[in-house]
């Protein structure tokens, strides 16, 4: 079995998983703001996982780790700096322990699903701010793989921003005083797909994805304003620079736990 730990900014799931990709056990709770609570809140977790015996664990940080180490620099949305995860984990789990990027595993889960169809893979999450990852043939891109598109300095309101300060789920919140699941109207939504298409747009011409897929909790919505989104978008595309087919993710809300087996299994399968 297979190990999936997603640590998010406000809840963390863990989850099971059987050798051909069954999800057989989660259980998700509330992302204790202090570390040294969190590590006690999840070996509390993982011992309703006993009865599991793991070949591989991989655990989703939201930031920037150094993989050699296992250590997680910076959390997105956690005031945690220089954690020691891997380390940590191995406390609690008899088994091998991988540390990767959320985006990075959600990217791969997603691209996995369309792999039949699409080789290069650009994934955006559009949660509180927006991750991105890109996958080429099923795989996470190494030279992308420290990607932070959220992070983009762009033009907005007459002064350079990032794109998610003015984009993301929670510029969204601001500006409109409502989640993304309490806006319906078209024109909200026309303004929101304007802000999106700004980076999507700059992110294309650098990229040139064979497809972009939306998830996250603003992804969720994309029924919502995916008709208009490929309206700006197109607004912005040339010869050179074409705007892919734009599709939402198939797990908005698992596509990280899913890219932690995929890609725990190809490290195991890697050992053999």
């Amino acid at each position: 079995m297979y190990l999936a730990i997603d640590i998010g900014g406000t809840k963390t799931l863990v989850a099971s998983f059987t050798n051909d990709g069954t999800l057989s056990k989660s259980l998700r709770f509330k992302t204790p703001k202090d570390y040294d609570m969190f590590k006690g809140v999840l070996k509390a977790a993982l011992a309703r996982f006993s009865d599991h015996k793991f070949l591989y664990a991989c655990v989703a940080v939201p930031g920037k780790i150094d993989r050699k180490r296992g250590v997680a620099i910076a959390f997105g949305n956690l005031d945690w700096e220089n954690i020691p995860i891997r380390k940590d984990l191995k406390e609690f789990i008899r088994c091998p322990v991988l540390v990767e990027n959320d985006a990075n595993l959600a990217g791969l889960s997603e691209a996995i699903n369309v792999l039949s169809k699409y080789r290069k893979v650009l994934y955006l999450t559009i949660s509180t701010g927006i991750g991105s990852g890109i996958a080429i043939d099923g795989m996470i891109d190494p030279d992308f793989e420290d990607s932070e598109a959220g992070q983009m300095m762009l033009q907005h309101n007459d002064r350079m921003q990032p794109w998610e300060d003015f984009a993301s789920g929670r510029a969204i919140k601001k500006r409109y005083s409502k989640l993304a699941i309490e806006i319906n109207d078209k024109k909200t939504w026309r303004e929101i797909s304007h802000n999106l298409a700004i980076g999507i747009n700059s992110l294309v011409a650098v990229i040139q994805p064979d497809v972009i897929i939306i998830g996250g909790s603003v992804g969720t919505h994309f029924k919502k304003y995916g008709e208009l989104l490929d309206a700006e978008l197109d607004k912005y595309s040339t010869p050179l620079t074409p705007v892919p087919p734009i599709i939402h993710a198939k797990r908005s809300e698992e596509a990280v736990i899913y890219g932690c087996y995929y890609f725990a299994k190809e490290a195991h399968a890697n050992l053999a």
